[in-house]
C-alpha cells in the first residue's frame, strides 16, 4: 500500500510567496498542500480544522506573529511538524522559536528540492537548521558562555563548588531556554547520544535528576540580567 502524502500547510503575509510555495511544493511527489494561511491566528484556526502534517511559518505578520502560533500550534498538537519561514537569521528569533518547540527553520531563498527535502527530513524527526542559522546560534552561545549578555556568575559557582567546561555550559545555555536534547545537539552540531551524557553530567553535578529542577538551579547560577 503507497504511503500516504505528507500535507502542508503554508502560513506567510506575502501573497506571492505563499503561491510560490504552493505551486512548488504542490510538483514534489509525496506532498499535499492542506490550505494557505496570511497571518498567524489564521493558522492556528485551520491547523484545528486540517490538521497538517507540516506547517511553514512565517515570523513577522500581522495579527499574530508566527512564533505565537507556533507555540499556539504546537500545544494544542505536539506531533505537528513546524518549520519557521525567514529571510534572516536573527539571534533572538532563533532562541526564541526553537525553545517555544519550533523543528527548525527554512530560509526562503532555499532551492525548491532542498525545502521538499528538508520537510520530509523534519517529519522523519530531525530538527533542521540551515548552516547560516545553525553558525549564528554557535556563535551567540559561544558568546553568552564566555560573559556576554547572559553569563555565569563565577562567584556563586565557586560559593557552592560547580565547575562546568565551556561544552557543558553551552548546554546549560540551551537546556535553561527550553531546549530537548535533539534541539540541543541539532544546535551545536552533536549525536544525540552525547547531549544525553552531557546532561547526565551535569545533573550529577547539580544533585538531580529533573529537567526542571536543573533548570531552575541553573538559571540561579546566572547573572541577574538571565532572561
Amino acid at each position: 500500500m503507497a504511503e500516504r502524502n505528507i500535507s502542508v500547510m503554508i502560513v506567510d503575509d506575502q501573497r506571492l510567496l505563499r503561491e510560490g510555495l504552493q505551486t512548488i511544493l504542490g510538483a514534489e511527489e509525496g506532498l499535499e498542500i492542506a490550505c494557505l494561511c496570511e497571518n498567524g491566528l489564521e493558522a492556528c484556526e485551520q491547523a484545528r480544522l486540517r490538521k497538517p502534517d507540516v506547517v511553514l511559518m512565517d515570523i513577522k505578520m500581522p495579527v499574530l506573529d508566527g512564533i505565537e502560533a507556533m507555540k499556539r500550534i504546537k500545544r494544542e498538537r505536539p506531533a505537528a511538524v513546524v518549520l519557521m519561514l525567514t529571510t534572516f537569521a536573527e539571534d533572538r528569533f532563533i532562541v526564541e522559536a526553537m525553545a517555544g518547540g519550533a523543528d527548525g527553520f527554512l530560509l526562503k531563498d532555499m532551492p525548491s528540492k532542498t525545502i521538499a527535502q528538508t520537510i520530509r527530513d523534519a517529519v522523519g524527526g530531525g530538527v533542521m537548521l540551515p548552516a547560516p542559522i545553525a553558525s549564528r546560534l554557535a556563535t551567540r552561545l559561544s558568546a553568552l558562555s564566555r560573559g556576554g549578555t547572559v553569563a555565569f556568575d563565577e562567584t556563586k559557582l565557586k560559593q557552592q563548588s560547580y565547575a562546568f567546561t565551556e561544552r557543558e555550559r553551552r548546554i546549560i545555555l540551551l537546556l535553561i531556554e527550553g531546549y530537548t536534547n535533539r534541539q540541543i545537539a541539532t544546535a551545536l552540531f552533536m549525536g544525540d547520544g552525547t547531549v544525553r551524557n552531557y546532561v547526565s553530567v551535569i545533573y550529577n553535578k547539580l544533585g538531580t535528576s529533573n529537567r526542571q529542577e536543573a533548570a531552575t538551579m541553573l538559571r540561579g547560577l546566572l547573572l541577574d540580567d538571565a532572561h
